[in-house]
């Protein structure tokens, strides 16, 4: 069950709003976490059974990335606007906003867990331990991954894929349903669709903004300004402690997430195997359980006051 938020609001950022929700105690002792979403563009709904964690104190921070959900969105921006370091500075400015600069986890998925690994690479002195969920380090390596899972699917799954991303007719609805097909097996194989992976979709499909000016069309195929997105050169510089968490589904194949592992120094990976995209729908007890375990040897007590 996922609990709710004990508190919400809208941090400001430049001339602009960015919407959290906090669950748990806000003045535990316990490191807090904060939940980086994916996308680009999607919201915070999918990802909230990670709110579960707060069940022992530790307060867990969703929220709505800039353009996304419950924040201000900006739908006149063009691509050259949406860049990672704008959301690195909005990352930023929420933890100064909320008073946790100096002492934070991070738990970024997909998407998010390039922002993730961007942030780290920074090695801010406040980031105590980071969750790689289902991320990606290379645009480019994701890309040739999908690929090979395309070729996987049924002939006639692909050869629509193929067709209409040729034509440009990607709104068409045999390019929809073969995407969908792709997404039930890499992406949430758990039937039906979970209600707060609904939500996300349902708000992505209200504003794409972000999403296609970053990304493109689909998971799959990737035309936007993340295009030749890559820290794999950069990854030997996070020296905070790292998970990786992957699916043996996922569309973030081991192939994707190897850089990961072999480039950071203090890092451990755990494969789900029952799971695709979204371990915390698909092995939501065990999920929690690895990542509250290894949070948990990460902790480190708030600074008494004064």
């Amino acid at each position: 069950m996922i609990p709710e938020p004990k508190t919400q609001g809208r941090a400001p950022f430049r001339e602009w709003e960015t919407w959290y929700r906090i669950s748990g105690d806000v003045n535990s002792h316990r490191t807090p976490l904060v939940v980086l979403h994916g996308g680009p563009g999607c919201t915070s709904d999918y990802v909230l059974p990670i709110a579960a964690l707060s069940a022992n104190g530790r307060p867990v921070i969703h929220y709505d990335q800039l353009g996304a959900g419950r924040s201000t969105h900006l739908r006149d921006k063009g691509p050259e606007f949406w860049t990672v370091d704008l959301f690195l500075e909005e990352l930023d400015n929420l933890l100064t906003a909320l008073g946790i600069k100096d002492r934070y986890f991070l738990l970024g998925q997909s998407w998010g867990g390039m922002l993730g690994a961007e942030h780290a690479i920074r090695r801010p002195e406040g980031l105590k331990a980071l969750v790689l969920s289902n991320a990606l380090p290379s645009a480019a390596l994701w890309s040739s991954e999908a690929n090979r899972l395309r070729g996987e699917m049924p002939r006639e799954i692909e050869d629509a894929l193929l067709r209409h991303e040729a034509a440009g007719t990607m709104d068409d609805p045999e390019y929809k349903a073969a995407s969908q097909a792709f997404y039930d097996k890499h992406v949430c194989r758990v039937v039906p669709i979970p209600p707060e992976y609904l939500r996300t979709i349902e708000y992505l499909n209200e504003d794409s903004t972000v999403y296609s000016a970053m990304w493109g069309p689909s998971e799959f195929f990737c035309n936007g300004s993340l295009g030749s997105w890559s820290v794999v050169d950069q990854l030997h510089l996070i020296i905070a402690p790292t998970l990786i968490a992957s699916g043996r589904f996922d569309e973030a194949t081991p192939a994707v997430n190897q850089p990961f592992f072999d480039n950071i120094a203090d890092v451990r990976w755990e494969i789900f195997e029952e799971s695709s995209h979204m371990p915390f729908f698909e092995e939501p007890d065990r999920y929690l359980a690895v990542v509250d375990a290894f949070l948990s040897d990460h902790d480190e007590s708030a600074p008494e006051k004064p």
